[in-house]
């Protein structure tokens, strides 16, 4: 690596040989690998996703218009990325160190407090789109 490489803060291990196709078929298989883990070890991801894949299916079946559908389906997704982020969040701050630290907490605690909003959100999302099917 060249000092202007670390100047700009680019990574050694970021490929500069791969572009278009070779590239997103490689970034395809890191998203899957990525999904892989998340599904063996983060409980909460496999749970949202036990919630998420029925409830998609569920919006997709409503006498909905397009966009509600659309919206229903989109939070879930968002929680799911959200959750997602939170978990790499995690296993940085774990890479680091497992000792104690404020920074630590306070980095996984925004995390959770991310996931949290997005939980609101969407039981918010599913109220407000399905209220008038519902009692109207």
């Amino acid at each position: 690596m060249t000092g202007a490489d670390h100047d700009l803060g680019t990574s050694q291990f970021k490929s500069k040989h791969k572009s278009g196709l070779r590239r997103m078929v490689g970034a395809c298989l890191y998203s899957c690998a990525g999904l892989r883990q998340a599904w063996r070890g983060e409980q909460a991801f496999r749970q949202e996703v036990c919630i998420a894949v029925p409830a998609a299916v569920l919006a997709l079946a409503l006498p909905l218009r397009p966009l509600e559908k659309l919206s229903l389906i989109a939070v879930l997704i968002l929680l799911l990325l959200v959750e997602l982020l939170n978990s790499a969040i995690e296993a940085a701050i774990d890479r680091i160190s497992l000792e104690a630290h404020p920074l630590a907490r306070n980095a996984k605690d925004f995390g959770s407090a991310a996931v949290m909003f997005t939980v609101v959100l969407a039981a918010a999302t599913w109220c407000v789109v399905l209220w008038p099917l519902l009692f109207d």
